[in-house]
């Protein structure tokens, strides 16, 4: 396994992939396809999920119109994927409980105990410190 399982129980990652919508924010989604984002996303649609690029570019990625920031998102948001720096992805989770987001994942190497809590606190499910394209094949 990978990851710590204190930010990442199954029960919340099933939860999050499989009942909490189809509706994600991707946060550092570009059009850069050697980025991780790139293909994560990719993964997500495959499975479903409607993939809203959000990057200060707000370039089009997957077919789908990017936005520069949550906030710009014209309809509901189910679940946030933050794809930032840690030191950036704490203000990420604010703004996802903010906009209505049901859930926040941060990616792999996205570590911020205290947005955790926060996030956790304002009600939204949470998990950090994993990926969800190497999740939702495990689900079966």
């Amino acid at each position: 396994m990978y990851g710590d399982d204190t930010y990442a129980d199954a029960e919340t990652i099933r939860r999050i992939l499989t009942s909490t919508g189809d509706t994600w924010a991707v946060v550092g989604l570009s059009g850069n396809r050697s980025r991780a984002a790139y293909g994560v996303a990719a993964v997500l649609q495959r499975f479903g999920k409607r993939v809203v690029p959000v990057h200060p570019k707000a370039e089009a990625v997957h077919g789908e119109r990017g936005y520069a920031s949550l906030a710009d998102i014209p309809f509901p948001v189910d679940v946030v994927d933050v794809f930032v720096n840690s030191d950036l992805a704490g203000p990420v989770a604010d703004e996802a409980a903010a906009i209505g987001a049901k859930a926040v994942w941060f990616q792999l190497g996205v570590i911020d105990e205290q947005a955790y809590e926060r996030t956790r606190a304002a009600g939204l499910d949470m998990v950090m410190d994993r990926c969800p394209a190497i999740e939702i094949p495990l689900l079966g």
